[in-house]
């Protein structure tokens, strides 16, 4: 397992998302990505491509990418456990 800082993963949300008017520093774990951050559609293709190129992880269908963004935490303990980068 390869920790992964939850300031490592604000970062890389900041760097690949429009993010307009969200403090995402400010937002603690069980923050929900969807809700929380006004993530739509796009977006969660746009994470899927996120865990692929900078942590080589591969999200295998609709109902794992549900659980894995569900929030902030939800989605760092994921990387944390199945990154290969």
């Amino acid at each position: 397992m390869i920790p992964t800082t939850m300031a490592e993963l604000k970062e890389a949300l900041k760097k690949n998302l429009s993010l307009e008017g969200i403090d995402i520093d400010a937002l603690a774990d069980d923050s929900p990505l969807f809700e929380g951050l006004g993530l739509d559609s796009l977006d969660a293709i746009e994470l899927v491509i996120i865990l692929r190129k900078n942590y080589d992880i591969v999200i295998e269908n609709m109902q794992q990418g549900r659980e894995v963004f569900r929030t902030l935490g939800s989605l760092r303990k994921y990387i944390e456990e199945n990154r290969k980068k």
